[in-house]
């Protein structure tokens, strides 16, 4: 599909160096699920460096099935989670970060999550996704899960995706934001999330629109597909107003607009941008679910060559109903 570039919008500076705006992202407690595998401790990795970006608690979370003795198995976990810790802190950094492990107990970890992040106010989730076969789709994942009812923004990452937090310093290093906005609420969410990451780490901000496939058929001669250059044009200019004005005093800015399958045209953009970070909205007016094969986020999750944040609106814990059946007792390790 035709792809089309509406400019860029280069960073001012002032006397004294760059000038930042705006209000950077709130985080003040972080929950990275782990299943205690050296394959979750990528996730730990990650809400490490932000735990110490943000000055942000970290609680380090994990769900064990019901039915378990508790006190035979909380010592085990105590030593797995430093272990975990240690893998990426000496002792004198570790000690230096507010940090907590939890267990819990239960038959539903994606449910378990969500309601502790609700019950405690967390401000973002990190945890890592699996890659799964198309055979498996209709499955889900705990993440994808997490994604559909968390009270918080998530962020997802896979082992093999472009890392931005450096192995032995542990510092972030984003340099481009990707933003999919479909001018609907929960696309406003992303682009806030993505300005904030943007501005703080001083990285390109790329906002993509994706107008749904026509339905007519595009003539050989024709630049344009018939009927759609008014539509390609009307996006161009609400994506450009879209950002605020003093965002272009800190940040390169580049919208796109392109047709085609949201996901793919998502993935597409990416990978070819060497996007660092996907920042996409939970629900949206071109991100509706489809029935047989999951919805665009789910895909975008699975495929990405990056993280992605999938930003919902912060819940208080009263607005999350929470399953009697499912609660289970936290444990504190």
């Amino acid at each position: 599909m035709a792809l089309f570039l509406f400019g860029t919008v280069v960073a001012q500076t002032n006397s004294g160096g760059s000038t930042k705006t705006g209000n950077p992202m709130t985080i003040k407690r972080i929950l990275c699920p782990t299943d205690l595998t050296a394959e979750s401790d990528e996730a730990l990795r990650y809400a490490l460096a932000l735990a110490r970006a943000y000055d942000a608690r970290l609680i380090a979370f994990h769900c064990e099935q019901t039915g378990g003795d508790p006190e035979l198995y909380q010592s085990d976990v105590k030593a797995l989670f430093e272990q975990s810790l240690f893998r990426y802190l000496g002792p004198a950094e570790l000690a230096a970060i507010d940090w907590q492990r939890v267990v819990e107990q239960g038959d539903d970890p994606g449910a378990a999550i969500s309601e502790y992040a609700a019950r405690h106010g967390v401000d973002l989730i990190v945890m890592r996704s699996r890659r799964r076969p198309h055979r498996a789709a209709l499955l889900g994942s705990t993440a994808e899960t997490v994604c559909r009812s968390a009270p918080c923004p998530v962020l997802v990452m896979h082992s093999d995706q472009r890392d931005w937090v450096n192995a032995s310093s542990h510092v972030i290093t984003i340099q481009r934001v990707l933003v999919a906005y479909d001018f609907s609420d929960d696309s406003e969410l992303a682009l806030n999330s993505g300005l904030s990451f943007a501005q703080e780490y001083q990285a390109e901000l790329h906002l993509l629109h994706v107008l749904p496939p026509s339905s007519l058929e595009e003539s050989e001669i024709s630049w344009f597909p018939l009927g759609k250059e008014d539509a390609y044009h009307k996006a161009a200019r609400r994506l450009q107003k879209a950002v605020p004005a003093e965002a272009h005093l800190w940040c390169d800015i580049k919208h796109a607009v392109s047709e085609g399958q949201a996901y793919r045209e998502i993935l597409n953009y990416a990978e070819k941008n060497a996007i660092d970070l996907v920042c996409i909205g939970a629900h949206g007016a071109g991100f509706a679910s489809r029935a047989l094969f999951g919805s665009n986020v789910d895909r975008v999750l699975r495929q990405a060559p990056c993280p992605v944040l999938v930003t919902r609106p912060l819940k208080p814990a009263n607005t999350l109903p929470i399953r009697a059946e499912a609660r289970a007792t936290a444990l504190a390790v």
